[in-house]
């Protein structure tokens, strides 16, 4: 074992804390998005910017990873993504307005974009593949649990002080995971200083932008709206000869031969299927308690904190599991169980019980770690040496950019629900129900989707 290997664990453990914390940050928002839009006067297609824009720094980031860690050491590019973090999250702190709010989420976005590819490149580095299910399952508690606990700790935040101390709660454990990168870090990916292709990083950008802003438009101005299409296309077009160049390049940006490899291609859709369950879920359960229940930022929180511990337990329950018994048998039990909770949601009302809504939320949390662990070690676990890297930038760049438009999407199935429902002349809270409703169906139509995808997992993909 060479030196690299030997503290695993301690070079993990400060990575693991900035992963945490920025996906804990992608939902902590949430809570707070009715208290956001009244106090800057917008609306709910102003505000899930702070979500997609944030998302979308990460996925303009992720496709860039591998050649950063071609460009620059480990060490370095871990404490740049961490005192990045740190400026963003200080910027939001001290937010007069909702502009300076969101560069200051946009930031951060940078940094989480960084350091989430890393997390999976250091791990693939330092661990064997015997033992990474197990290190999988503590990934999958960072990337899973972290949005899931994010909605109670900002509701108990919201309840006894303010929303900016969502943000201020998040410096000093940056800050920790900075003293734990410059004790233990360890350069795990080797310098080589390839030429930069600019014209790759430029249409990558267009490319995964025009997407997300794209579709974020939609719930304001519209499907069919020209900026909307014409952004949608502009991504599209620019991800086509994005793709085409990186296949021409002696040294690619992103080697996206990685999705010939039918097992890794599988592993993604399914991460990405998933991904979006989360957002869509994240996005509506806490307006739902506070909007359609009535309840108070705290409550929320405390309600969503069931849901969050049943979600840790699984993440690290799945990754022992999907080293005993490999990703076919999770995968499906974990659509099954987001099945269940997703349609238990769709028929939840303003008058159902607190206790229903609890139960639909933690059904659905146990199916969602079911499925991320196993598939992310399906599809990485196919893939070997530098191709290895550009498959983890793949992953996560695509589950990134999908989770965004998978929040435009339950966006603007909201709006439309609510629209209708106020022209039919029913309340303020019976019409956002109403929008919910589509929003969780949403969610429960990308569950079944994923179950039927699953069905086509290899047994033997345990190793």
């Amino acid at each position: 074992m060479t030196k690299k290997h030997t503290n695993a664990n301690l070079i993990m453990l400060g990575l693991l804390i900035g992963g945490f914390v920025g996906m804990f940050s992608e939902t902590a928002l949430n809570i707070a998005l009715p208290e956001l839009m009244a106090q800057f006067n917008i609306s709910a297609g102003t505000v899930q910017w702070l979500l997609t824009g944030y998302l979308l720094l990460i996925g303009i980031t992720l496709p860039l990873a591998s050649l950063l860690t071609k460009l620059f050491s480990t060490r370095k590019l871990v404490i740049f993504a961490l005192c990045d973090f740190i400026v963003g999250a200080i910027i939001a702190a001290l937010a007069v307005n909702f502009p300076m709010l969101l560069v200051g989420r946009l930031i951060q976005g940078l940094a989480t974009g960084i350091i989430l590819p890393l997390i999976f490149i250091v791990l693939l580095a330092v661990y064997p593949p015997n033992k990474r299910g197990a290190a999988m399952g503590l990934v999958g508690l960072v990337i899973m649990f972290a949005p899931a606990i994010g909605p109670t700790l900002a509701g108990l935040i919201i309840g006894m002080l303010s929303w900016q101390f969502i943000f201020w709660l998040l410096v000093p454990l940056m800050l920790i995971a900075l003293f734990i990168t410059l004790r233990f870090m360890q350069n795990v990916t080797e310098v080589t200083k390839p030429k930069v292709d600019f014209l790759s990083i430029l249409l990558s950008t267009i490319g995964f932008g025009g997407l997300v802003i794209g579709a974020s438009m939609a719930s304001d101005a519209g499907w069919t709206s020209p900026i909307v299409l014409g952004g949608i296309l502009i991504g599209l077009i620019a991800l086509f000869f994005y793709g085409k160049r990186q296949l021409k390049l002696e040294t690619p940006i992103l080697d996206i031969r990685a999705f010939q490899t039918k097992r890794f291609t599988h592993g993604l859709l399914l991460v990405i299927l998933n991904f979006c369950m989360i957002m869509s879920a994240m996005y509506l359960l806490p307006m739902f308690w506070q909007t359609g229940m009535g309840l108070s930022a705290t409550e929320t929180g405390l309600l969503m904190l069931p849901a969050g511990i049943v979600n840790a337990f699984f993440s690290i329950v799945s990754g022992r599991l999907f080293d005993r018994f490999g990703a076919k048998v999770l995968v499906q039990l974990g659509f099954l169980f987001a099945i269940c909770g997703s349609a238990l949601l769709v028929f939840a009302s303003n008058t159902s019980s607190i206790g229903y809504v609890l139960v639909a939320h933690m059904v659905l949390m146990i199916g969602i770690p079911l499925i991320m662990s196993p598939a992310q070690m399906y599809g990485l676990n196919a893939l070997s040496g530098p191709q290895a890297s550009d498959g983890s930038s793949i992953l996560n760049t695509l589950q990134q950019i999908f989770g965004a438009v998978a929040t435009a999407i339950t966006t603007s199935l909201l709006s439309f629900g609510q629209i209708n429902a106020q022209d039919a002349g029913k309340s303020t809270v019976e019409a956002f129900v109403q929008g919910s409703h589509l929003g969780f169906g949403f969610t429960l139509v990308i569950a079944v989707i994923g179950l039927i995808v699953a069905f086509g997992l290899k047994k033997s993909a345990a190793q």
